[in-house]
């Protein structure tokens, strides 16, 4: 199962039983909106606070996937989630309304990518029948755990994104009907230098490209084995940075579509968003709603999700630390 020195190959194949997507108004205001279950009104849905409301979104998100797969939680074996809040609370709290055994994950907003790979690992090799996985973003917790809160009104750069407020979560099982996981690449930890957390496209684009590199190196293919490369959310500033950084480095990416989930997302033209779309719910919400709509109807056949992630916090921001960034890999096929 081993492939290469950092991929791992699914001879099973596990299977994408069932996807959900909740999100918030703006998201539900750009070009995917016709891609996810549930649009809220609102970011606060009903709870007293944005941490409250980001386990809610990734609560309902979870159980409406379980739903759709026919099972309810005492069939499944495990869940696999995480977020960006400290001590992941938002899916911690969420496992402690499924009552199900829990695995949290971190890896940024590289997390929904890392919770479908160690899925897709423990029911390939048989350790699980049916994982839940998934991951959130809410975009006023998330401002005001790292930058500054809402209330604030900060004047942003050029180069910030816009956090998204949504959830993804997929049930991932040994047989069934739906797109597969054929292979995942873990990816290394690659850190340029970069302090500015406003700009997070250019720290992550590196790993990007590097993972993007490995995954391709591994499985000793090219671009054009793939219908779609898309990454997470280095937005339009990082976006173009990985895009010549491939071209420098004699990687044909232009075999195929390169694509980027924090472009997708929104229209680029609101004031609000500015460089694109990041947060762990970010590939999430695009991969299981919009990418799994696609593979289903055979838009698509295969596809490669590079999810990215930031590994500071805001302790080592203060303490002057530069951001080390992540990617990880998972190649999806249709039915």
């Amino acid at each position: 199962m081993l492939q290469g020195h950092q991929s791992w190959k699914f001879e099973n194949k596990p299977v994408i039983i069932s996807t959900a997507t909740i999100v918030g108004p703006e998201e539900g205001k750009g070009p995917l909106v016709n891609d996810f279950d549930i649009i809220h009104e609102d970011n606060w849905i009903g709870q007293d606070s944005w941490e409250q409301a980001e386990q809610k979104f990734m609560e309902e998100t979870v159980k409406l996937a379980i739903k759709k797969a026919n099972l309810t939680s005492d069939g499944i074996d495990f869940y696999l989630g995480g977020d960006l809040m400290n001590q992941i609370i938002s899916n911690s709290f969420t496992a402690r309304t499924l009552a199900v055994p829990y695995l949290g994950v971190f890896g940024a907003c590289s997390t929904s990518m890392v919770s479908l790979s160690l899925s897709s690992l423990l029911v390939n090799s048989g350790a699980a029948n049916h994982v839940a996985c998934g991951a959130c973003s809410h975009n006023s917790s998330v401002e005001k755990q790292f930058r500054y809160p809402t209330e604030y009104g900060s004047q942003k750069p050029p180069t910030a994104q816009y956090t998204v407020t949504g959830a993804g979560a997929s049930i991932i099982a040994k047989e069934g009907n739906g797109p597969r996981v054929t292979g995942a690449t873990i990816g290394k930890v690659v850190d340029m230098g970069i302090t500015d957390p406003f700009n997070m496209g250019v720290a992550m684009a590196p790993a990007a490209v590097d993972t993007i590199e490995a995954h391709l190196r591994d499985f000793q293919i090219t671009p054009d084995h793939y219908d779609l490369i898309v990454t997470g959310d280095l937005a339009k500033v990082g976006h173009q940075i990985a895009t010549d950084l491939f071209h420098k480095h004699k990687i044909p990416i232009d075999q195929t579509e390169f694509k980027d989930c924090g472009l997708m997302i929104y229209e680029l033209d609101s004031y609000l968003i500015i460089a694109g779309g990041s947060g762990c719910g970010c590939s999430a919400v695009v991969t299981y709603g919009h990418l799994m709509k696609k593979l289903r109807n055979g838009e698509l056949n295969r596809i490669l999700v590079v999810a990215t992630g930031a590994l500071h916090s805001p302790i080592s921001y203060q303490q002057g630390e530069s951001i080390p960034c992540i990617a990880h890999a998972v190649s999806i096929e249709s039915e």
